[in-house]
């Protein structure tokens, strides 16, 4: 039993490790004195006036301290989070998820928030913001799942969350929600270069809702009501769009066969009705159709291949 449980957690070994080191660093911080505890949180923040003195180390060292609140209230969603990221993609596509949703958004928001104060758009105080905790690369690594989530399910998938995060970004007050936002676009870009995950379970899927739950949460701080809505309708778009490439693909099978059939029969005396070549070109779009040689037939003799005409002497 001990082994069987060793071996189980050797194959979350990130998450394990991540959750140890954060839940230290809660600890610890809890034990200190308010000021303290303000003092380093200003330290570790990934703000424009940190970032500019050259702290470059803020942009680790932030994802290991954590403002969110009792740290029973998050811990056990963002180790689901983690752990169903882990099993499906393994340990290192987890830490490269993780990585680039926290620093990349990180960089990016660092990068509107500087124009706005150069523009004047936003006030000076801004710079000295606090920025740390998990969320942007928890938001990477629930993006980072896209790819992972059945085909008929992944249009309302990421109907639900796009619509969410946009939604937040547009109506929140805070440049986290942007931050979320990009974090989320950028574990699902990165989704599409990981292949095919593991495969799914029953404890795969438990630590799916768990953790999807705890991504809404995230996402939806500044707005339930609205994320709701908006993911709602967002997921029911998605499901529309799959729908119709459904249809269409069907259509433009039936297109394709008729076209293919006419071709290869063209000699009959029945006349056969055929697509015209703006659908056919757009059949081509939709399903990748090539044109298919009819059997029975011959390639065309190129002018290299045809016999030359020029008289024997």
């Amino acid at each position: 039993m001990v082994a069987s449980l060793v071996g189980g957690l050797s194959r979350v070994r990130v998450t394990v490790a991540y959750a140890v080191i954060v839940s230290c660093v809660t600890t610890s911080l809890v034990s200190l004195s308010p000021e303290m505890q303000n003092r380093i949180i200003r330290h570790a923040s990934t703000n424009l006036h940190n970032l500019s003195q050259g702290r470059i180390g803020t942009l680790v060292g932030s994802a290991f301290v954590v403002d969110a609140g009792p740290i029973y209230v998050w811990l056990p969603g963002l180790v689901c989070l983690l752990a169903v990221a882990e099993l499906l993609w393994r340990s290192g596509r987890l830490v490269l998820a993780f990585g680039l949703g926290h620093i990349g958004a990180t960089l990016l928001v660092a990068l509107g928030l500087l124009a706005a104060v150069e523009l004047g758009w936003l006030p000076m105080s801004v710079s000295r913001a606090t920025d740390v905790g998990m969320s942007y690369g928890a938001a990477a690594v629930l993006g980072s799942l896209t790819a992972a989530i059945p085909s008929r399910w992944r249009p309302a998938w990421v109907g639900w969350w796009l619509a969410v995060a946009v939604a937040m970004a547009a109506m929140g007050t805070d440049f986290t929600d942007v931050g979320h936002a990009l974090a989320l676009l950028l574990g699902m870009a990165l989704s599409t270069r990981f292949g095919p995950p593991t495969g799914w379970t029953r404890l795969r899927y438990g630590l799916l809702i768990v953790g999807a739950a705890f991504g809404y949460l995230v996402l939806s701080s500044t707005g339930l009501l609205v994320a709701t809505a908006a993911g709602l309708l967002g997921a029911m778009v998605g499901a529309s769009i799959l729908r119709l490439r459904r249809w269409l693909t069907a259509k433009c099978a039936q297109a394709v066969s008729d076209r293919s059939e006419s071709s290869c029969h063209s000699t009959s005396k029945v006349a056969t009705p055929t697509a015209t070549p703006l659908v056919i070109g757009f059949c081509r779009w939709v399903v990748g159709w090539s044109p298919v040689k009819c059997p029975g037939t011959l390639p065309s003799a190129s002018a290299s291949t045809r016999p030359s005409s020029k008289k024997r002497p």
